[in-house]
């Protein structure tokens, strides 16, 4: 039986979304067979369901691949709702397209319209999400997706509540564009920053443009290095719970000095104790750099009990005499260091670096005291930039919470 609530004097009617909609499925054709694929039909998965209206897909397939495959089309104007990896995220399409499996066409049997249905969906996500299962990847069966109750309004209703959602939204991602300007100008100004740094102009006020400030000389990065190596292969072996941390370059950055670690992003090894690996064993200190596919990315390692760099990681360990973090700004520096490192890369399908170039790249070396000052100067302006940014990232949580609250009051007939 329909549930009945009277809100704001108006009677509005629940039902069961498999009373309200059909949903259709989808599939994928076989990979081995390579005249099903690059054909001339749009075919969606997960990774193209991004914003409110889909325009195109990363793959296609031919009519032959549709034929032999359980997917199905869905046309322009559709609703498309991901029911597995990132359940009740919907998207409405503006093209012709067929679905994977983890993907359905939402068919309205009543009188609606996708913005509605889109905008129900993304109000309700989290409800999708609670009813999901499983613990490898994450889905929503059709019997509890049907469960889930919908409000069935009249035409005038669904279009003031779409209204009134598209106005305030409207207003809110203003204040987010603004909000992410600033993030990309802080980014710019953090640049700006090293860049004067590296010129010598935050201690120095009488530089001469395009040459190096008196007093410093250039050298080639493997004078700075007592030792160069990289990981070894076949450690997925050793992955385990706990362990020793494995750096990975997904613990790396190209702004920062500092690697992620925080517990969603380690990955743990147990090694075996002769294993071949313990050369690559971190010290504190010591330089970390991507030398595959994402050049130039770069940490300097912290206080680690135990932890290992793999294959797509070079590990050079600094001598001592000069300033880590001097050096470390100089290779973030997207016209310095950075820069430098992504001319020698190798490989015209995935880019590389090999240890040569680790030890090959130049750098720019002040007096010791020249650098210590000049860190300490860095960082001032860096610090006040963190904090900036840190105000930015939570504005743009409250945002995002914000924009559920709008969504739930929508549907709780509390904005008409």
């Amino acid at each position: 039986m329909p549930k009945v609530k009277i809100i704001n004097n108006e009677k509005w009617e629940w039902i069961k979304l498999g009373e309200a909609c059909n949903f259709i499925g989808g599939g994928t054709p076989s990979k081995k067979e390579s005249k099903y694929w690059n054909g001339n039909i749009n075919w969606a998965s997960v990774k193209d369901i991004k914003g409110d209206f889909l325009n195109s897909t990363k793959d296609s397939i031919t009519e032959l691949g549709l034929k032999n495959s359980a997917s199905n089309i869905a046309e322009p104007n559709d609703l498309i709702l991901i029911t597995r990896i990132s359940p009740g995220k919907s998207i409405i399409t503006n093209v012709r397209t067929a679905i994977n499996q983890d993907l359905k066409i939402v068919r309205p049997k009543f009188q609606t319209t996708s913005k509605y249905l889109n905008y129900y969906f993304q109000a309700f996500e989290r409800k999708i999400i609670k009813k999901s299962s499983g613990t490898t990847v994450l889905g929503i069966t059709l019997n509890n997706l049907n469960e889930i109750q919908i409000p069935l309004l009249d035409l005038d209703a669904q279009h003031a509540i779409v209204s009134k959602i598209e106005e305030l939204l409207s207003e809110l991602d203003k204040g987010k564009q603004q909000l992410e300007t600033a993030q990309q100008q802080l980014k710019i100004y953090r640049q700006a920053v090293l860049k004067w740094a590296f010129e010598g102009k935050l201690t120095n006020e009488n530089v001469k443009e395009d040459e190096l400030p008196e007093g410093w000389k250039w050298i080639k990065s493997g004078e700075l290095f007592s030792y160069v190596t990289s990981g070894s292969r076949g450690w997925a072996k050793y992955y385990s719970e706990k362990g020793a941390i494995f750096i990975r370059i997904t613990n790396m950055d190209f702004d920062s000095l500092e690697l992620d670690l925080t517990e969603s992003n380690i990955q743990y090894v147990d090694l075996p104790t002769n294993s071949e690996g313990k050369r690559t064993k971190i010290q504190e200190g010591d330089f970390l750099f991507s030398i595959t596919g994402y050049l130039g990315m770069f940490a300097i390692a912290p206080k680690l009990e135990n932890a290992y760099v793999n294959q797509h990681v070079c590990l050079c360990r600094p001598k001592a005499g000069f300033n880590k973090k001097f050096v470390g700004y100089w290779i973030i520096l997207k016209s310095g260091g950075h820069h430098h490192l992504n001319q020698n890369q190798k490989g015209a399908v995935k880019a590389g670096l090999n240890l040569d170039d680790l030890k090959s790249f130049p750098v720019p070396l002040a007096s010791r005291e020249e650098q210590d000052l000049i860190v300490g100067e860095i960082e001032s302006r860096l610090s006040v930039c963190d904090r900036v940014e840190e105000t930015i990232t939570t504005s743009l949580a409250q945002a995002e919470t914000l924009r559920q609250s709008i969504l739930k009051m929508a549907f709780e007939g509390k904005l008409i």
